[in-house]
């Protein structure tokens, strides 16, 4: 996990507007809000990399509530789109989601139906998708 964050970090591209990343109180109340409770490797993601912008993906970010990616827009898409209410959108890849399930493995849902696609955490995720994008 630590050599993807180094990785993340030192090829985040230079955009104009750079993203920030949120502060643990942020994280806290956007959970305590939604009543969602944040597996700790996605907490994890939030706190360290989310600012990072990397490839062509896209993954959710929470502390820049006007921008696309913040978690609560997408999670209001992923839900008008179908998304079971146990699943926690991590990315919204064109008409698809890749989740995270309570136990922290993620799952791809596809608008076509059931895709048997997952990865046992998010830094298994970032590193066969968000990288090799």
């Amino acid at each position: 996990m630590e050599d993807v964050i180094k990785f993340l970090r030192e090829n985040n591209e230079e955009v104009p507007i750079p993203m920030r990343l949120p502060s643990e109180s942020e994280l806290l109340t956007l959970e305590k809000e939604l009543n969602i409770h944040f597996p700790s490797d996605f907490k994890e993601y939030l706190l360290k990399v989310s600012d990072v912008v990397f490839g062509t993906i896209e993954p959710v970010t929470i502390a820049e509530p006007s921008c696309y990616t913040y978690f609560k827009t997408v999670l209001d898409d992923a839900r008008t789109c179908g998304v079971n209410n146990n699943l926690i959108p991590i990315c919204y890849d064109n008409g698809d989601f890749y989740c995270m399930e309570s136990d922290g493995r993620i799952v791809f849902w596809s608008h076509n139906g059931v895709v048997d696609e997952s990865w046992d955490s998010i830094w298994d995720w970032v590193k066969d998708v968000w990288l090799e994008s």
